[in-house]
């Protein structure tokens, strides 16, 4: 299998069978995220410890593939960090879907890389890279507890 397929393979199975879907028990911030082009809607439940780990971390929303998978992902990969590491990796998969090639992330083991590195293909379609990222600026928005909707038309 070429890396292609397992990174399609990834996407789908991510998308069709979402891991951490729902409301989590506890969570203390939350954020709601639109993306008006696509239609994506996703909300962010997030459970902080006293000492800003993250707990655990659940979604809830409707939307395209990317959207779904990439929210999925997301939960898996940063559930158990600590807000500053979580936000390491949020920025090296910001970086990598708008500009680079791969992530550099210290704080990934090598499936949590390839896990992410299947959505780097969505800098090849600029419409996809807002289906992508919609959770991740969610996310950004809940650990900052800010209280208005994340819109990607706002973000660049």
């Amino acid at each position: 299998m070429d890396l292609k397929q397992l990174y399609q393979d990834i996407i789908l199975d991510h998308g069709k069978s979402p891991r951490n879907f729902g409301k989590c028990v506890g969570y203390n911030s939350e954020a709601k995220g639109y993306n008006p082009l696509c239609g994506d809607l996703v909300q962010v439940y997030l459970k902080l410890n006293d000492k800003k780990k993250v707990e655990d971390l659940t979604f809830e929303g409707s939307g395209c593939a990317i959207s779904m998978a990439s929210a999925s992902i997301m939960t898996d990969l940063v559930k158990g960090k600590s807000c500053e590491v979580a936000k390491k990796i949020i920025n090296a998969f910001l970086k990598m879907v708008k500009s680079s090639s791969e992530i550099k992330s210290e704080d990934l083991d090598n499936d949590q890389i390839t896990k992410i590195m299947s959505l780097s293909g969505v800098k090849q379609f600029p419409m996809r890279i807002k289906c992508a990222t919609l959770s991740w600026h969610t996310l950004i928005s809940a650990m900052e507890e800010k209280k208005e909707e994340v819109n990607t038309e706002a973000i660049d």
